[in-house]
């Protein structure tokens, strides 16, 4: 009886030592982590700012490839041809393009800044292989009396003497230019005047590019009409532009060089051709002049 009671006790005194000592040991892992209620539910706040930010880009990169690969599907529908003849012309030949002028040359409305109807050039030719070297020096707002000035500069002259091909716009802030200083007391006259000031400078501009470079061709874009659209009830605009559009011409072939013409390709009001501010070209607007271009630099 008594070796049953020690056993007994021998027991309990073991059991409280195992539960003593278990109680006392350090909580495991599982045991010391407290997960908040907002916590089981949500995932931590930078985490969600890391996973929308993941998201955007992914949205962004995805969007980006889209609009890449509907201008390229533009690009080929309107250039494709163009574009071809234009490769014949180019691959066994090194040539230099250098563009100069207003925010025509710059691609003023271009959605993506690239460049306008000259990056869409760049990217065509260029696509596979470099045949084409290109130089844009456009400026918005520029006027003839500015572009002549700028060819004395010294970035601008040394790209023009290493060029094989200069193209021009330039004009449509001359004719801007009358609006802005006669805007109280506008005249058909005014316009008149200001365009046999713009054929001298057109004359100057076009003998210093060649004294720059004798070797040059020289291709002056003519200009649409962008004025409608805030000038509506001037019903003479259509012909100052085309009176100034054939100043242009009659310069370029004096001086055996290419004149450009656009004023067509802008001319259906039905047509969406325009950037926001509704003077610009958008990108259908200058990928149509770039196909205009290529055609006529491979018209020989």
């Amino acid at each position: 009886m008594k070796k049953r009671v020690f056993i007994t006790g021998g027991l309990i005194l073991i059991i409280g030592i195992v539960l003593i000592v278990f109680f006392n040991q350090p909580k495991s892992n599982f045991e010391n982590v407290t997960i908040p209620e907002d916590e089981i539910t949500e995932p931590d706040e930078e985490e969600n700012e890391n996973v929308e930010e993941q998201e955007q880009n992914q949205e962004e990169t995805e969007e980006a490839s889209s609009s890449e690969q509907t201008e390229n599907k533009q690009i080929s529908q309107i250039l494709l041809e163009a574009v071809q003849s234009t490769l014949d012309f180019f691959s066994n030949r090194e040539t230099k393009v250098v563009a100069i002028g207003d925010s025509l040359t710059q691609g003023v409305g271009d959605s993506k800044e690239q460049g306008g109807y000259v990056g869409i050039l760049d990217r065509s030719i260029n696509k596979e292989s470099e045949l084409v070297e290109f130089d844009n020096f456009g400026i918005r707002g520029y006027r003839s009396d500015q572009l002549l000035e700028y060819l004395d500069d010294p970035e601008v002259v040394d790209s023009v003497n290493d060029s094989d091909i200069v193209l021009i716009t330039i004009g449509a802030n001359d004719i801007m230019q009358v609006f802005k200083s006669n805007f109280t007391n506008l005249k058909l006259e005014d316009f008149q005047h200001e365009r046999v000031n713009y054929e001298v400078r057109l004359r100057q501009i076009f003998a210093k590019i060649k004294d720059i470079n004798s070797n040059v061709d020289i291709n002056l874009l003519g200009f649409y009409n962008p004025f409608d659209k805030y000038f509506e009830d001037i019903r003479e605009l259509s012909i100052i532009v085309e009176e100034w559009n054939n100043t242009g011409k009659m310069v370029a072939e004096e001086n055996n060089e290419t004149f450009i013409p656009t004023a067509d390709l802008f001319a259906d009001p039905d047509e969406d051709v325009f950037a926001e501010d509704n003077f610009h070209p958008n990108d259908l607007g200058y990928q149509r002049m770039a196909k205009r271009v290529l055609e006529y630099l491979t018209n020989e």
